[in-house]
């Protein structure tokens, strides 16, 4: 959406009106959907976390400030990771989901190499992760929070975030080699 029309729309949702908040739907559900389906895995839950992000930016327009273009999709982002994590925590499993430890060791400083996997695969990889190891890799990669940030969010220690993080990326790098070996088998 270009500058002038965000800039509109935000006039328009500071004003409560029905239209934009059906325009703002239409606009960036798809986003948002694919956002918070990055965290959380079962459909009905996604669709229960997005409406409970669209009631929270209903109530908390008026402490929305403009800032240029994106910034209203930076917003409502933020409000709907936040929304997911709110859920995971509420859950009430996330702790153990954090303590996976009957996992194989798994190399160290190997990067996962996403080179020639199409995006839909790499994101089924990463949402078939353990729910903790996504969380936190999906926290440090995409949202771009440090270690010592992501132990803020989900109440655990900076260390643990780090181990996650290294145990989910040891798992796409074994996640993308069987992929590749069977995208392989399939040509030979």
């Amino acid at each position: 959406m270009d500058e002038s029309k965000e800039q509109i729309l935000v006039t328009h949702l500071l004003r409560k009106e029905e239209a934009a908040w059906k325009e703002l739907f239409g606009a960036y559900s798809g986003n948002l959907t694919y956002v918070c389906s990055r965290y959380i895995s079962e459909k009905e839950d996604v669709h229960d976390v997005l409406q409970n992000s669209f009631i929270r930016m209903f109530r908390s327009i008026d402490s929305f400030e403009y800032r240029g273009n994106g910034s209203l999709k930076a917003w409502m982002t933020r409000i709907v990771i936040n929304e997911s994590l709110k859920y995971i925590r509420e859950k009430g499993d996330f702790k153990s989901a954090l303590e996976v430890d009957d996992l194989p060791d798994l190399p160290d400083d190997e990067d996962p190499d996403f080179e020639e996997i199409p995006r839909d695969d790499i994101m089924k990889m990463i949402k078939a992760l353990p729910e903790g190891y996504r969380t936190v890799f999906n926290l440090y990669v995409f949202e771009k929070k440090s270690h010592k940030e992501i132990a803020g969010l989900l109440g655990i220690a900076e260390n643990s975030s780090a181990s996650q993080f290294h145990r989910a990326k040891g798992l796409l790098v074994q996640k993308i080699k069987e992929f590749k070996t069977s995208k392989k088998a399939q040509y030979e």
